[in-house]
């Protein structure tokens, strides 16, 4: 069974932990079964690849690699700060992320 994040493609995060700390980017994509994301223009690492029809050229490539969950946190849409996610279920009975600092609702 894979572990349920608090996190989601799409979020925005600062990083707490790690050569990149206090950077704030996007979520690209969420590993569940390895407890990772990747987020943009973090944890930057370079790839040497082969010449590929693709990318006839080959060389050093740069992209992101992934970081663990625990060393990044969801950054509050509206007073900007890195903050915890609580559950809400709004009246219309959709179930919600909401900021604990100021509860203002973090999903779109």
């Amino acid at each position: 069974m894979q572990p349920r994040l608090k996190i989601k493609k799409g979020d925005t995060v600062i990083v707490l932990a790690g050569k990149d700390k206090g950077e704030k980017g996007k979520v690209l994509q969420v590993i569940p079964s390895k407890m990772r994301v990747i987020v943009e223009g973090v944890n930057l690492v370079k790839r040497h690849t082969r010449a590929t029809p693709k990318m006839p050229q080959g060389g050093i490539v740069t992209k992101e690699a992934p970081i663990h969950v625990s060393n990044v946190m969801v950054v509050c849409t509206k007073c900007g700060k890195p903050t915890r996610t609580g559950a809400k279920i709004l009246a219309d009975g959709k179930k919600v992320r909401v900021c604990k600092r100021c509860g203002e609702v973090i999903d779109k």
